[in-house]
């Protein structure tokens, strides 16, 4: 059985008052959703969130880590540094690292490494942009993205990672891939997985991201391979997010 997940992702956002607040108002959550509940807060404020939530079922996570385990990178912070800070969860390669940061698919797999390697569990990020879903080439670049995962490390790191399909498009424009579209492309990715081993296409854990908010969570999750969403913008009104999440309870 996947255990649903849904994930607030706060990018560059909040204050340190204003992500305390936030992790006060969510903890309730943890008691009563069926859903695993991680929050990913900016980098100055995981520590501050992490004590807030050292006593609720809620995790946390980072939105980026380095593809090196330590040395002389002034300004990056390792997978062990953020496991020493409570990390359990850590973003790989989203849209805006690969678009703004020109993070390659062979950084992104590095990145992914490192975390399996620390413990962490990562949520890798796969998605197409407008232009190439109007040129049918959705599912060559989810291959293309995952590939370079695989190369690295084989499909069986998924037995200990997540899969987020956030299509670019729908990242912040305030568009919604519909629940079939959205379906569609989720069990593509369980597909390709079941080709090499079926264990850990039936175990692991497929969401979405891509405006997510309470109004169409239902429709979505309610989907056979969407276990869960990656939510953005809706994540920080603690009460948009808390219905979301009891979206998975009915």
């Amino acid at each position: 059985m996947r255990i649903p997940m849904i994930a607030g992702n706060w990018k560059m956002h909040t204050t340190r008052a204003v992500a305390s607040q936030l992790a006060t108002a969510l903890t309730p959550l943890s008691m009563s959703s069926v859903a695993e509940i991680v929050l990913f807060p900016p980098f100055p404020y995981l520590v501050t969130v992490q004590e807030q939530l050292a006593h609720s079922r809620l995790r946390i996570g980072a939105q980026n880590l380095s593809n090196q385990s330590v040395g002389a990178y002034t300004g990056e912070v390792s997978a062990g540094m953020l496991v020493d800070i409570g990390c359990s969860y850590v973003l790989v390669g989203h849209s805006e690292r690969r678009a703004l940061y020109h993070e390659t698919d062979v950084v992104v797999a590095e990145k992914f490494v490192r975390a399996c390697g620390a413990g962490l569990t990562p949520v890798l990020c796969v998605g197409e942009t407008s232009e190439e879903r109007e040129a049918g080439a959705t599912f060559s670049v989810l291959a293309r993205q995952l590939a370079a995962v695989w190369d690295l490390c084989g499909v069986n790191a998924h037995a200990v990672g997540v899969i987020a399909y956030e299509p670019v498009w729908a990242i912040g424009t305030g568009k919604t891939a519909s629940p079939e579209q959205a379906q569609e492309v989720h069990a593509w990715i369980r597909s390709q997985i079941l080709k090499v081993d079926a264990k850990i296409a039936g175990s692991v854990r497929l969401i979405y991201g891509g405006s997510v908010k309470a109004s169409n969570a239902t429709e979505l999750l309610s989907q056979a391979d969407i276990d869960g969403a990656l939510v953005g913008g809706a994540s920080l009104d603690a009460d948009e997010f808390a219905r979301i999440v009891r979206s998975l309870d009915g």
